[in-house]
């Protein structure tokens, strides 16, 4: 009987393996690089907005305080955005013929609010509320990065599932003193001071890997 395959098979077919091995986990990295990449995330890329408000001006060069502006996020899920109104209570007086500023003086006198585009925008099926972690101690640096020195604020972080748990799977890490939870230069603390803080703020850590504690 002929011989079906040439001595040379012996090289090619374990080669020609090797090569789609090496094809499959090249493609997983192009992926996986693809997913986590800022075209995918859209970390540090800022989000085009109706005026090109710097908080690096407000909160770094003026010093405004966030709650000044995001009013409900101590005490609702929702960080809340500001009415027009608020951003009157200074340009009334201050960059009142500005250009930049047309869309915002129209929204006054329309009495119809700005339309901003988010920047962090999570799936419906996720629950998150900016009042507990507040309450426990999670700065806003700690999502939101240095917002202060933002000119036009873009995500500091994916707020892809995997991040989140990393939190949730070392809480003390993050938690500053309450008093500190609004001062964007505020650091992690170091981890005995964390760890008293899981006891302190009553924060426990069993529930934090509950489905429901996200999704709801």
């Amino acid at each position: 009987m002929a011989q079906l395959f040439s001595p040379a098979s012996n090289t090619v077919a374990p080669a020609a393996l090797a090569a789609f091995a090496l094809m499959l986990v090249l493609l997983g990295a192009v992926v996986w690089g693809i997913f986590f990449s800022p075209y995918a995330t859209a970390v540090g890329i800022p989000i085009e907005q109706p005026v090109p408000f710097s908080h690096e001006h407000h909160v770094s060069g003026l010093g405004i305080d966030c709650r000044y502006c995001h009013t409900s996020v101590e005490v609702a899920p929702f960080a809340g955005m500001p009415p027009t109104q608020t951003c009157m209570t200074c340009h009334s007086q201050i960059w009142t013929e500005a250009p930049v500023l047309a869309p915002v003086r129209e929204s006054f006198v329309r009495n119809e609010p700005l339309r901003w585009n988010r920047v962090h925008s999570l799936p419906d099926y996720v629950y998150f509320d900016h009042s507990i972690h507040v309450a426990k101690g999670v700065g806003c640096v700690s999502c939101h990065g240095r917002v202060d020195e933002m000119a036009l604020v873009a995500k500091a972080n994916t707020l892809y599932m995997r991040w989140c748990l990393d939190c949730h799977t070392h809480p003390a890490g993050v938690l500053r003193d309450r008093a500190e939870v609004f001062n964007m230069a505020s650091k992690d603390p170091p981890p005995r001071l964390g760890e008293e803080r899981l006891e302190a703020y009553r924060v426990r850590t069993r529930h934090l890997f509950d489905c429901s504690a996200c999704h709801r």
